[in-house]
């Protein structure tokens, strides 16, 4: 009888290890594209991270060392929005689509103070807030619905559809903008009357957008060798050409006031912002991983969304699912931006 029990023991504490080594491998597999169900959090503590000391790549690559923010130093920005996405700014106001009851509220980027704005996004990744003939206008890829929104208080109006996954967005020239597909690997040309012609092809999960005159970087969220890369479309064939590479999961793009360009990725399953002179990128043939100045390791799960860096330098970002919105302020521009 004691031989019989002990073999049951022997077999739970085998099931129970089994159990606990997956659960570990899982932890450390790389978030996938981005999901549309909660992703739990990171365990670790802000005392376990490892802020590295910039590497002397990283200072040729960005100028003086910067010291990169944690998640102690970043200030949490509530906004009574309980499923934030994306993030648009414009006169101090954030205005933040919420995944969760399909609404765009406005919130005072200082004091938190929201109000609704309007119903009627199902789900959106980019917000370009603009002021249209003493009028605010908001256009608004809605991934849920694989359409393009333009918002006013008169009401919300569908001006293209039939798109693949729309997660980024951008304008381009006076009358058009450039939209990603991420579950198509085009980007595609969008004027604000609903035209719509396939620009570029053949990305890897395409997600955020950033516009430098003619040349446009692309954030490939689906390959780590094509992380960032750039295209001339002054060119009348515009081509890839590498802009950074190794980097997982990338998602939100921006180019902000102090010349970097901006970018959220991963680190394993914690959320991570990053930065890098992307004339020397250019120049030098890309940059690697290696070369990144990261600006702020976070506590939070990937994927990263709503990166948005403001004129003053705010940084303002989250993670997907959880209401809290975190900035910190930022500075510094690179060499070829002075």
């Amino acid at each position: 009888m004691r031989t019989l029990i002990g073999l049951i023991l022997l077999i739970i504490t085998s099931a129970a290890t089994f159990v606990a080594v997956q659960a570990q491998q899982q932890a450390q597999t790389p978030t996938p594209a981005p999901v549309k169900s909660a992703t739990p959090g990171p365990t670790a503590t802000t005392a376990e991270i490892e802020v590295e000391t910039p590497s002397e790549a990283q200072t040729a690559q960005t100028g003086d060392p910067f010291s990169p923010l944690t998640q102690t130093d970043l200030q949490s920005l509530t906004g009574n929005v309980q499923r934030p996405n994306a993030i648009g700014f414009f006169d101090n106001y954030l205005y933040i689509a919420c995944t969760g009851d399909g609404t765009v509220y406005e919130t005072n980027s200082e004091t938190g103070e929201t109000r609704t704005y309007i119903f009627g996004v199902t789900n959106a990744h980019t917000i370009i807030p603009e002021e249209v003939n003493n009028e605010l206008v908001l256009w608004v890829p809605d991934y849920g619905e694989n359409s393009i929104k333009r918002i006013t208080r008169a009401g919300v109006e569908t001006i293209a559809e039939d798109f693949e996954g729309p997660w980024g967005m951008i304008r381009y020239g006076e009358d058009g903008f450039l939209v990603s597909n991420l579950l198509g690997d085009h980007v595609d040309v969008v004027t604000s009357e609903g035209e719509v012609e396939t620009l570029l092809e053949g990305l890897a999960g395409p997600t955020g957008l950033a516009l430098d005159d003619d040349i446009l970087y692309v954030g490939n969220n689906g390959s780590t060798r094509r992380s960032i890369e750039w295209f001339d479309l002054s060119e009348a064939e515009p081509t890839a050409a590498p802009l950074l590479t190794g980097v997982q999961n990338t998602t939100g793009l921006q180019l902000a006031q102090d010349g970097y360009l901006y970018f959220a990725y991963a680190l394993g399953t914690r959320g991570v912002v990053g930065r890098i002179d992307p004339a020397a990128c250019r120049e030098n043939g890309g940059c690697t991983n290696e070369q990144i100045e990261i600006v702020v390791y976070t506590e939070l799960a990937t994927p990263l969304a709503g990166l948005t860096v403001t004129p003053d330098m705010r940084l303002f970002v989250h993670t997907m699912f959880n209401p809290s919105i975190y900035w910190g302020r930022i500075g510094e521009a690179p060499a070829s931006a002075n």
